[in-house]
């Protein structure tokens, strides 16, 4: 036992002491830091200035009034004059309004594109226009015409059967549970990505530089395999006991503030969550378990450490596969049966249980289901695994990695008959 200790202390200290793994910590704050100063510079545009030319003036002058965004229209008496300033760089670009009737057309034009920005906020602005001229066609009021874009109202009430059969109305808090579940996918995606790499180069590295043949006189396979195992994991938990912490600390410091009072409302986070979190982070850390189980098979099947990015391909397919049936269906259709059929099927389960679990479109006892088919399935693949991986440090076979697999294999089957 104290060997298994060494091993996995080893490994703990080496990755939480490395600079990725500062970075892995920081890698939030530096992306919502780079997203915010993007967002910030994307708001001002450099074409801003749009000249405008109709052939109603009143439309013109109308349309110069408008206000949408960091744009502004000026009118142009003619499209000569609009070509000229063009030119001169006076204006960024201008539109020519055609005005019959009530049917408005309008064409911009400009030396470069203009992106859908601009393109977009002309086209409302050209449906207002047209709007109008149609209502006053119609001899219809200014209020009459805000009866029309008064749009209809429409909720969502979830509702439950008391055991007297009747209705009760019951709390919805879909909305801020689809977001929790849609970060954990995300944070799940991005830690089997990390640490399925890591495990895996760990393995690798040590089989690439034939030192596992001494390692393997001194300890036992097994030892070895789930001290690695259990160092990674070890690390991965440090990142989620950090984060969480952020979390903790973020929510005491920022639970106050307006907007955050207007998303969440006056519900406290024990009676929003309750068994729907608990759910999630069990999920997630069975996720997490079982992709590196997988990838520390997959990396112990290759030959030297720079091979490892390609025996991890069925780690990257699987959870980008289980990552994107979560999100797209639980965004479209959290009725899906494809999603109902994967939040049972594990390295699929750990994406879809936690977005049905935020729709409502699954039970506790779904859920329960769920975790204990994940559980065994994890367990007898990391049985599996650690049988094979004495075979596997221990095979040199350039023909790939299907190659080195069958042979592990055989080579386990020959030693079970030999036992």
């Amino acid at each position: 036992m104290s060997k298994f200790w060494v091993i996995a202390g080893d490994v703990y200290k080496k990755n939480v002491k490395s600079l990725s793994f500062a970075i892995l910590i920081l890698a939030p704050f530096l992306f919502g830091a780079f997203f915010w100063v993007i967002n910030n510079m994307a708001s001002g545009s450099d074409l801003n200035k749009v000249g405008v030319v109709a052939n109603q003036t009143q439309v013109a002058e109308a349309f110069t009034q408008m206000k949408e965004g960091d744009y502004q229209f000026v009118a142009v008496a003619d499209q000569k004059e609009a070509e000229k300033q063009l030119q001169a760089e006076k204006i960024d670009a201008y539109l020519t309004l055609e005005v019959t009737d009530d049917k408005v057309a309008g064409t911009l034009y400009s030396e470069s594109s203009v992106g859908n920005t601009l393109q977009m906020t002309i086209q409302q602005l050209l449906n207002s226009v047209q709007r109008s001229a149609r209502s006053q066609a119609l001899g219809l009021t200014a209020a009459e015409v805000a009866q029309l874009d008064t749009p209809a109202t429409f909720t969502t009430q979830k509702i439950s059967f008391n055991e007297a059969g009747e209705v009760e109305d019951k709390d919805d808090y879909s909305d801020l549970q689809s977001v929790v579940a849609m970060v954990a996918t995300i944070l799940l995606l991005v830690f089997i990505m990390t640490y399925a790499s890591i495990i895996a180069q760990e393995i690798a590295s040590e089989k690439g530089t034939r030192i596992m043949e001494v390692i393997l006189s001194s300890t036992k396979a097994q030892t070895h395999y789930y001290g690695k195992l259990a160092g990674v994991l070890l690390v991965a938990l440090t990142q989620m006991v950090i984060y969480a912490l952020m979390a903790v600390f973020g929510w005491q410091k920022f639970k106050d503030m307006e907007v955050v009072q207007q998303f969440i409302g006056n519900v406290s986070v024990e009676k929003l969550f309750g068994p729907f979190l608990i759910f999630t982070v069990i999920f997630v850390l069975l996720g997490i378990l079982i992709y590196s189980v997988l990838a520390a098979l997959c990396g112990s099947l290759v030959n030297k450490a720079e091979d490892t990015a390609k025996a991890i391909v069925p780690v990257t397919y699987l959870s980008m596969a289980g990552y994107f049936v979560a999100y797209l269906l639980g965004l479209m259709d959290p009725h899906s049966a494809v999603l109902k059929v994967t939040s049972y099927i594990p390295f699929f389960s750990s994406f879809s249980m936690p977005v049905r679990l935020a729709s409502d479109t699954a039970t506790v006892g779904n859920a329960v289901v769920s975790v204990i088919i994940l559980a065994i399935v994890t367990l007898f693949m990391m049985l599996v695994s650690a049988g094979l991986y004495k075979s596997n440090v221990l095979v040199y076979n350039d023909n790939g990695f299907i190659a080195s697999l069958k042979q592990s294999i055989v080579l386990l089957k020959n030693n079970h008959k030999k036992a």
